[in-house]
């Protein structure tokens, strides 16, 4: 029954996950939890001031040529294409805290929810992406 209600608030925020806010405000974090884990929606500004704040692990789950051509600075590169995809989420540390993007928020929509299956405590998707981070006029940096 749990993991019933946990899959139909994860698809929720899942289904919030691709769009923004149209006014240009600051969207509230959406919030999943469930045996200790915690799965937040947050616009790229709550974002940034998360980022800020230290104490975070930020995850860019594009391709490495999406990476190179622009990313969060600091951000660690796992792509959601790579076959081991999986596999490289689960060596991460679950006790972190985690900002997580890709280009709109489909793939790291798809990555939190998976993270949560397998135990990571905290972790923050970006509200539509690095598109909306951009477009919020917040930095990026690239490659090289």
């Amino acid at each position: 029954m749990l993991q019933l209600a946990l899959v139909a608030l994860a698809v929720a925020a899942l289904a919030a996950c691709g769009g923004s806010s149209t006014d240009g405000a600051a969207t509230a974090p959406a919030t999943v939890t469930g045996e200790a884990t915690v799965v937040m929606l947050a616009s790229p500004q709550e974002a940034q001031a998360l980022i800020a704040d230290g104490d975070v692990k930020l995850l860019d789950v594009r391709t490495p040529e999406e990476f190179a051509a622009g990313h969060l600075a600091g951000a660690e590169n796992i792509d959601f294409y790579d076959s081991d995809f999986a596999d490289q989420i689960d060596a991460l540390g679950k006790g972190a805290k985690y900002v997580v993007y890709c280009r709109s928020g489909n793939r790291s929509g798809q990555a939190t929810e998976l993270m949560a299956q397998k135990g990571f405590t905290t972790v923050t998707d970006v509200d539509g992406g690095i598109v909306a981070w951009e477009g919020a006029g917040l930095p990026t940096v690239t490659a090289g």
